[in-house]
């Protein structure tokens, strides 16, 4: 699990172009939204993206959206146990 934290952290940080931040900086507990990473619906977006192409999952619902992007550990939590790619 600690790898795929490690391999989400490197692509949240390459999709959402944060430069100035590296992986070590991003608590895998903390939120994504509001505190912590501080990201926005656009970013909610590239996630998603990020989700299909790299990992092969749809998020068709939203609520399973807002409950995924929680942090970073629940959202490899849920790629672990839904990939397909």
């Amino acid at each position: 699990m600690e790898e795929l934290i490690l391999e989400l952290k490197n692509e949240i940080i390459e999709s959402l172009n944060l430069e100035d931040i590296k992986p070590e900086n991003i608590d895998p507990d903390a939120p994504l939204f509001g505190d912590g990473l501080a990201l926005d619906s656009i970013d909610a977006l590239e996630l998603i993206v990020l989700m299909e192409k790299k990992y092969g999952i749809k998020l068709g619902d939203p609520s399973v959206g807002r409950e995924i992007f929680r942090s970073v550990r629940i959202m490899a939590e849920y790629i672990a146990a839904n990939r397909t790619k």
